[in-house]
Parts: structure tokens; sequence; C-alpha cells
């Protein structure tokens, strides 16, 4: 049997999991499976609530539009919550979706709206948030759903931080213009600390914050190239890099 069941659609369900429990899913997941999928009785589907590992179910069609589910077994143990905090200036709807799916997939346990001078706006529609972070999970096989807290002012969450968390600012004038370099010198590769990534609006931090984020101690400040980067672009590539010099896709 392959390690994993590439084959078999992944549901994020609310439910308390354990064999023999039949589980009625909603009308959307319902249609999702029958209509989109087109899965009929007794195909397999993997579900997960983020506290009960992940385990097999069976589709039974209860109806034209319905169906439940019903659990046979546990395939996967319930894994802890990625220690990595994305940081980030809220964006338009779009591209904030894009940004909160992928940092899910690159590794990310905290998705936090953050407020800085020039951010397009301080709204963000956390219900829409962590759906985006739920659909990432169910793609990307990840158990634990990261936490998406309230929005809140760089100084607040600079102040939450806690100190021995290594926070990697990108920074366009960081004095040192090689990632990797940076990254290995501020942490040791082999035992890496918890780790934070805060990325900045489209029109980047006012000097103010600049001063701001480099006077907190255990900060880097990462230089990303020689390209100004689009702040959803910036996400996928520190995290990337993050995650090949200090995260766990060493």
């Amino acid at each position: 049997m392959p390690a994993y069941d590439f084959t078999a659609p992944r549901l994020f369900v609310a439910a308390d999991l354990a064999a023999g429990v039949t589980l009625p899913l909603e009308r959307a997941q319902a249609n999702y499976l029958l209509n989109v999928l087109r899965k009929g009785p007794d195909d397999p589907v993997l579900i997960f609530n983020g506290r009960d590992g992940e385990w097999r179910a069976h589709l039974v069609q209860t109806g034209r539009k319905g169906a439940d589910l019903h659990v046979a077994a546990r395939t996967r143990p319930q894994t802890p919550r990625a220690d990595l905090h994305y940081l980030f200036a809220p964006l338009k709807s779009a591209r904030l979706d894009y940004v909160a799916q992928k940092a899910v997939e690159m590794g990310a346990g905290t998705i936090r709206p953050v407020i800085t001078r020039f951010t397009q706006g301080d709204r963000v529609n956390l219900d829409r948030l962590r759906a985006n972070a739920i659909e990432a999970a169910e793609q990307c096989g990840i158990l634990a759903i990261p936490e998406c807290p309230e929005p809140e002012r760089l100084p607040r969450v600079l102040t939450d931080l806690a100190p021995e968390r290594l926070l990697v600012f990108c920074d366009e004038d960081a004095p040192v213009r090689d990632p990797v370099r940076a990254l290995s010198a501020a942490a040791d590769p082999m035992a890496p600390p918890p780790l934070a990534v805060l990325v900045g609006p489209e029109g980047g931090f006012s000097e103010e914050e600049r001063a701001l984020i480099r006077a907190r101690p255990n900060t880097v400040a990462l230089s990303l190239g020689p390209r100004i980067l689009r702040a959803d672009t910036a996400a996928v590539t520190v995290l990337a890099l993050v995650q090949a010099v200090l995260g766990d896709a060493r």
C-alpha cells in the first residue's frame, strides 16, 4: 500500500471522528462528492478535523442530493500545527486568497494579518481566510488547520512574538544581499529556532516601521533579490527560502 492515497478526495469536517461513526455531509460537500467528483456508494473519502488525525470513510448516498460518510479506520495520527508564523499586510481579496492558500501549502501554522501604515485595507474577512486555509489543507494532506488570528497593528504583533522566535523581515534594503547566507548566519540550520516571516504591503514599510522592526532582537532582514516582487510573490519566495534553509524542507 502506498504511503499516501492521492486518489481519494480529502474533506475537513467539524465532528469528532472514530471508527463506526456515520457523519451527515453538508449540502455543499455532498454536491462536491456526488456531482463534481462523480463519486458513488462505497467510494473512499479521507476526512480530518484537525484533532483526531485522518480517517478513511466510505460514501453512503441518502438521496439524489444527500450523502453520509461512514467512518472506517484511521489512516494517520494527528500531527501538531506547524510552528511557522506567516505575518502579512492584508491584500485585495483575490490575492489574499492566493496568499492564504500558498502560505498553508508552504508550511505556515499561523497566518496573521498585520496592519501597517501603507496597508491597502485593514478589514479582513477571517471566515474567508480560514476557508482558504482549510481548502489548502484538504488539497495538501495537512492535518492541523492553521490559526488565523484577528488583524493587529505592527507594534502589537512584534510585542506578541516570543523573544526566542526568529523574525525574518523581508527588506529590499537588507545589508546582506544573499538570502541563504543571511538565514544561515542568523540561526543554526541544524538546530533552528521557532520562526516567523514578515511581508509588508505593496508600498513597503515606513521608515518608522523599519526602525521598529530592526530594533527587535532576534530579527534578520532578508533581501529577495534584485527585482521588486509583488507581495503575493514575495510570500511564496520567502517561505520557500526559509523552509529550505531553516525549516522542514531541509
